[in-house]
């Protein structure tokens, strides 16, 4: 049995509904499908997952939100009007939207959740009434219903433990099913939802709770990429990754795939198959819990911007107890999360994304650090890029790091930062994002142009 999740570029139109319908029952292994919001069908386009959270803003803060909510139908309407389906599904899809705008809005979080869970939940019904038009034996699955349950934290949900057996009892329905991704229930029966493109996440829970026997996720690509096609043109195609490297790429920036989508998968022991909606012939990649390195050591390098650090330096900090928690706690009292904490015996980096920072906030922290902890400097680097590279087999090759610190001076590339995981699966280099690119079109040379098959 096979779950399968196709995005919202897959769904966006009529046309491309109708390509999803002919993959779906091509495979009669596949059993449940996991459907996105309508995306974009062109660049210019806006995600109704957008124009929804736009609609619940403006509700919340007293303004008009006629226009979009009109916006809104009319992307769902268009879609019914290309599939010939009957004008009951839209009235159905608008009665709903309408029931949450008019819902309760004393806790504005819960209350945006709610709205823009309606993208995924509206297009599932849409989709399977296509379905069901087209002779086919399917129907819409309520995720609460289903006991898809998670945690009550809106933007941010989580799968609870319990829902995975709930789920498991799916298998026993006839025909496909169609069910909506993106978000779950609490035990209450509150929506909440997984943070943005968690449609991947829904797949992965519901690949583990049914025990398929693979997670096809379609998409808008053929495959993964070594390196990002829109730095890199034409770069080498990977075949099969680990869920280790792929949760790394995913995390540095390939967004092919949310990050936190192959946890569910890899618990289980599911494999996961990347395939593309427009090309389904393609042979996609697989993504595995071990597999042959016989690439080199290196699979793929994912690059990131948005980001900066906050260097502290201070004499015999190695010897200070707690010096580490101090000034975690400091970042804590902020609100702050950070993402990696490079140290040497006198000095420590934190990375943080950047977004979180205002002007103010960080003279803040700089007079607290100071103050507090008694540092000799502090000092804070804007506009940095992380660049990840990744490979399995790193752990057996002895140089990596030397090759990759050489292709970047050879093409010029300060390094701000080194960091190496404990793994030895990643490594990563910060640099200014202004050299992002270079340094990543240095590595892919280094690591892929200069190895010879």
């Amino acid at each position: 049995m096979k779950v399968v999740k196709f995005g919202g570029s897959s769904l966006a139109s009529g046309n491309q509904i109708e390509k999803v319908f002919q993959i779906v029952i091509s495979d009669p292994e596949r059993k449940v499908v996991v459907v996105s919001a309508p995306g974009k069908r062109f660049a210019e386009d806006q995600k109704v997952t957008d124009l929804l959270i736009e609609c619940a803003e403006r509700c919340l803060s007293n303004q008009d939100s006629e226009e979009i909510v009109s916006a809104v139908i009319k992307r769902y309407s268009t879609i019914a009007e290309e599939l010939q389906l009957p004008s009951e599904i839209i009235s159905e899809i608008q009665a709903d939207l309408e029931a949450r705008l008019n819902g309760d809005r004393s806790k504005p979080e819960r209350f945006i959740d709610r709205v823009k869970a309606s993208g995924e939940d509206n297009h599932a019904k849409l989709v399977a009434a296509f379905f069901q038009e087209q002779g086919v034996e399917a129907s819409y699955v309520n995720p609460g219903e289903a006991g898809l349950l998670v945690s009550a934290e809106p933007g941010n949900a989580q799968v609870l433990p319990e829902a995975y057996e709930r789920l498991h009892s799916l298998r026993e329905r006839s025909g496909l099913l169609i069910f909506p991704g993106f978000f779950g229930f609490s035990k209450e029966g509150e929506v909440f939802t997984f943070s943005r493109s968690g449609s991947d996440i829904t797949g992965s829970i519901l690949a583990n709770g049914l025990k398929a026997d693979l997670y096809e996720n379609f998409t808008d690509v053929d495959a993964v990429y070594s390196v990002n096609p829109y730095i890199l043109k034409r770069p080498k195609e990977i075949k099969e990754l680990t869920y280790r490297e792929m949760r790394e790429l995913s995390y540095a920036g390939f967004t092919v795939l949310h990050d936190e989508a192959l946890v569910p998968a890899f618990r289980a022991g599911i494999p996961v198959q990347i395939k593309n909606t427009n090309n389904p012939a393609a042979p996609g990649t697989r993504i595995v819990y071990e597999r042959d390195n016989t690439n080199g050591p290196v699979i793929g390098i994912a690059s990131d911007q948005g980001f900066c650090s906050i260097y502290v330096s201070k004499y015999l900090m190695n010897r200070e107890i707690g010096f580490g928690r101090k000034l975690l706690s400091i970042l804590e009292e902020f609100g702050l999360s950070y993402e990696h904490t490079p140290s040497g015996i006198d000095d420590i980096s934190i990375i943080l994304r950047e977004n979180q920072f205002e002007v103010e906030m960080e003279r803040e922290i700089t007079k607290r650090i100071i103050a507090e902890l008694h540092a000799d400097e502090v000092k804070f680097e804007h506009s940095l890029a992380l660049i990840m590279v990744v490979g399995e087999g790193m752990r057996h090759n002895v140089g990596t790091m030397a090759r990759a610190s050489k292709a970047l001076a050879r093409a010029s590339v300060n390094i701000e930062m080194i960091n190496q995981g404990s793994s030895e699966v990643s490594m990563m280099f910060g640099v200014k994002e202004v050299d992002e690119k270079r340094a990543v079109q240095a590595l892919y040379e280094e690591f892929f142009v200069a190895v010879t098959v």
